[in-house]
């Protein structure tokens, strides 16, 4: 068993994209299902100030770091993660096995139209994928009972074995705990705008700009009004209040980030 790594109470799984896949086809060859978590900055910020936040996303199965500065606070505090992984990464690697063994994928939010133009390109890229259904329905924060069992039943026609849930944090993981119970044999994936970035509506950053931990640069130069208050105001203050507690951990005056 890897090891589990403490961030900000959060538990995380050290492993890598390629094992996140693997785990996934060995419990699709078991019949089972679950769920993978992706947190980035703003999902650990959101764990470590909200209490049922954090009960929610400990709810996920797989729990995999989607964020370079979470990665060096781990490292800072010496207790490193294996790599980064990245939704918007997993999104291409869970169609490629998804059309190596027949499984049938589900796109479920983003803009009007983008999920089944991302259907349109993945199938391209993975031979063999079955896109078995897209919707971009509206979800309230938290999902309604009536739009729980609205999905449920268009999902039940769909009968997918990955499901991508593309809505924003934590409206997306409130939906996919509302929803797995209903389909134990089903993978759920949150994945945030990574159906836009499959279409190219919006474009991700070049990947020397992912490594050197400025993506979220990138993406604010995107979309200045939307993200500046949250990057700048938000995030960026909790990451360096976390390499002070990790420089403490690092040298013994404290036990947790």
């Amino acid at each position: 068993m890897e090891p589990i790594v403490d961030l900000f109470s959060l538990p995380l799984h050290a492993i890598d994209r390629h094992e996140v896949v693997r785990r996934v086809e060995a419990a699709h060859a078991e019949g089972r299902g679950g769920w993978i978590l992706t947190p980035n900055v703003e999902l650990i910020q959101q764990a470590s100030e909200d209490e049922a936040i954090r009960a929610l996303y400990e709810r996920a199965d797989l729990r995999v770091t989607d964020g370079m500065p979470i990665l060096w606070l781990a490292r800072v505090a010496g207790r490193p993660l294996p790599d980064r992984v990245a939704g918007s990464d997993l999104v291409w690697s869970l169609a490629e096995y998804a059309g190596r063994t027949g499984q049938r994928l589900f796109l479920l939010g983003g803009d009007e139209g983008v999920a089944e133009a991302a259907g349109e390109v993945l199938t391209k890229h993975a031979p063999g994928l079955v896109v078995a259904g897209h919707a971009s329905p509206f979800i309230a924060l938290p999902p309604r009972p009536e739009q729980l069992a609205e999905i449920e039943q268009v999902l039940r026609e769909a009968e997918p074995d990955l499901v991508y849930v593309a809505f924003g944090s934590p409206k997306t993981e409130y939906l996919i705990d509302g929803l797995r119970d209903a389909f134990p044999e089903t993978w759920f994936l949150g994945c945030g705008i990574s159906l836009s970035f499959i279409t190219g509506d919006v474009s991700r950053a070049p990947a020397w700009v992912q490594r050197i931990g400025l993506e979220w640069m990138h993406r604010l130069v995107q979309e200045p009004r939307r993200l500046a208050r949250r990057y700048l105001g938000r995030n960026l203050p909790f990451v360096l209040r976390g390499l002070v507690a990790a420089l403490r951990v690092r040298f013994g005056s404290a036990t947790q980030i």
